[in-house]
């Protein structure tokens, strides 16, 4: 049997509150679980203590019978330091999509335009029109 530690959700909607399970990998979501092992209200704010709550021991002890958390779950138990860190790589998510390159493609065009263009003798008649003011 493979066992996962996961999120469970519940709350109401938009209003969202998880319990952190123990459960066989192949039951749904919400669904029949082993051991409930603590909380975790998003809700909070992130330096609040009541965001995640979890029972250390039994989690450790589910860990060491073979169960593999989930994403999530990992970064909670790293956070905790039951965990250690691993590393993640996603190296596309910084890469901008089809539309913001053209529009960065556009706006770079529009820059560089204008200051080509630019008539050196627009200088001298503003010069002329600030000694006319000052007379």
């Amino acid at each position: 049997m493979a066992m996962k530690i996961r999120l469970a959700r519940g709350g109401s909607k938009k209003r969202p509150h998880y319990a952190i399970v123990a459960a066989d990998s192949r039951m749904p979501r919400d669904g029949r679980f082993i051991e409930k092992l603590g909380t975790y209200n998003p809700l909070l704010a992130k330096d609040n203590e009541e965001r995640v709550k979890m029972n250390i021991e039994r989690v450790q002890y589910w860990l060491d019978q073979g169960a593999q958390p989930s994403d999530r779950i990992a970064r909670m138990l790293e956070a905790a330091g039951v965990r250690e860190k691993t590393e993640r790589n996603n190296p596309n998510k910084a890469v901008p999509g089809k539309k913001a390159a053209e529009r960065a493609e556009e706006k770079a065009a529009k820059a560089a335009a204008p200051a080509a263009e630019a008539p050196v003798e627009d200088a001298a008649p503003a010069e002329e029109a600030v000694e006319e003011v000052a007379e």
